[in-house]
C-alpha cells in the first residue's frame, strides 16, 4: 500500500515547490478545480504519459482525488511503484478536505 501524506505535509511541500502533485480525476473535473500546480493524470494515462511527466523515477509525487472514498489515488499510485517510482505517496483526503479547510485550489479555465 502507498504511503499517505497529511494535508499539513503536503501543503508544505506545495509551497517548497518540493512534490509534483497528480490529480487522478478525469479531465472534466481537473479543469473546476484542481490542488495548487497539480498535473491531471488518469490510470488510463499512466503507462504512456508517466515516463514524459516524471521522468526521475525518485522525485517526490503525490497523487490525489476527490475524498478518502475515491480509490483513484490509489490506482495511479499503484501503477507508478510497478513502473519504478520509489517516491510515490498518496493524499488521502483528496481535494474536497483540501477546499473545506479553506486552502486554495486552481482551475483550467
Amino acid at each position: 500500500m502507498t504511503a499517505l501524506i497529511t494535508r499539513d505535509e503536503l501543503a508544505k511541500e506545495i509551497a517548497a515547490n518540493t512534490v509534483t502533485v497528480l490529480d487522478a480525476l478525469g479531465p472534466e473535473y481537473y479543469a473546476k478545480a484542481h490542488l495548487p500546480g497539480a498535473l491531471n493524470l488518469i490510470e488510463d494515462d499512466v503507462a504512456d504519459r508517466a515516463p514524459d511527466l516524471l521522468p526521475d523515477r525518485d522525485a517526490a509525487i503525490v497523487t490525489y482525488c476527490s475524498n478518502a472514498a475515491c480509490g483513484n489515488s490509489q490506482a495511479v499510485a499503484s501503477k507508478l511503484e510497478a513502473l519504478g517510482y520509489t517516491n510515490v505517496r498518496k493524499y488521502r483526503e483528496g481535494i474536497q478536505d483540501w477546499a473545506d479547510a479553506g486552502l486554495t485550489v486552481e482551475t483550467s479555465a
